[in-house]
This record gives C-alpha cells, sequence and structure tokens, in this order.
C-alpha cells in the first residue's frame, strides 16, 4: 500500500509542476506585454517554462517507469 501512497504523491506533485509552470508562464507574459518588457526578459520566461515543462516531462516518465516495476 505504501507503493501506491507513494506514486499517488508524485502524481499529485507532477500536476502541481504542470500547472504551476503555466499559470508562471501567463503571468510573466501579461506582466512582459504590460510592463514593455525588452524581448530577451520575455524569452527568458519562455525558456523557464520550457525547462519547467520539461522537468514534469521527465518527471512523468520516471513514474511511468516506477509503475511498470510495480506491476510485477
Amino acid at each position: 500500500m505504501a507503493d501506491s501512497d507513494d506514486l499517488d504523491r508524485r502524481k499529485r506533485a507532477i500536476a502541481l509542476v504542470i500547472a504551476g509552470t503555466g499559470i508562471v508562464w501567463v503571468i510573466a507574459n501579461a506582466l512582459g506585454a504590460a510592463l514593455d518588457w525588452s524581448q530577451r526578459a520575455r524569452a527568458f520566461f519562455d525558456l523557464a517554462a520550457g525547462a519547467g515543462f520539461l522537468w514534469a516531462f521527465w518527471m512523468m516518465y520516471g513514474l511511468w517507469r516506477a509503475s511498470q516495476k510495480n506491476k510485477d
């Protein structure tokens, strides 16, 4: 049962990373447009969001691997 709880905890963490990255990205884009930030500053937040989504993808891959190991 502890393995199931660990998988559930990891699923929630992945969901929070995806949601948090998306929210921060949208807010950064809105602030960038409102405050007339440079393209360089806006690109930084785009790259940071991309890194956040890639990290979430990597976490999902690890979760998938862990769930495959638990099937046996």
